[in-house]
């Protein structure tokens, strides 16, 4: 279900995208900058590697998170293919509120994590407690949830 040019222009879709170039141009820089650090001055920045796998791990929920706003996530297109119209709108409805079962419970599995990554007191980046940002896990999965709660409810009412 794609998103209107409305709800394109709200504050969610400004904060995701910007969030999505800064950690993409972050983990390029900083990436970028590890090379020439190792390969010409034989030094490197101890927290960097850790910092880039942190910020692909946050890039990869906000993308998903974006994919999801905008009807851009994985979908399986076998029944528009295969099946005649009138079946189209009951499987998607469907499909949404499967990906939406889905995604609430990554939500809580992710939250089950964090949670023992703050009980456990791993931390990261020389001392940094992990769950804060591990906590985009969760964060991420419930808002595809609730998108694709909200995808399925509106094709069950015949909106699109």
């Amino acid at each position: 279900m794609a998103v209107d040019a409305e709800q394109r222009r709200g504050p969610g879709y400004r904060v995701e995208t910007t969030l999505l170039c800064l950690l993409l141009l972050g983990i390029v820089v900083l990436a970028t900058l590890q090379i020439v650090l190792r390969n010409f001055f034989s030094y490197s920045l101890f927290w960097a590697d850790e910092l880039i796998r942190l910020a692909v791990l946050w890039l990869a929920m906000v993308g998903g998170v974006a994919a999801s706003r905008d009807g851009r996530h994985l979908a399986i297109g076998i029944v528009e293919r295969y099946f005649p119209r009138p079946w189209h709108r009951p499987a998607a409805t469907t499909a949404a509120l499967f990906a939406a079962l889905v995604a609430g419970a990554l939500a809580w599995q992710g939250y089950r994590f964090v949670a023992d990554a703050y009980a456990y007191g791993d931390t990261v980046l020389d001392g940094w407690p992990a769950w804060i940002f591990q906590s985009v896990i969760p964060a991420g999965f419930a808002i595809m949830s609730y998108r694709f709660a909200r995808q399925a409810l509106a094709l069950a009412r015949g909106r699109e």
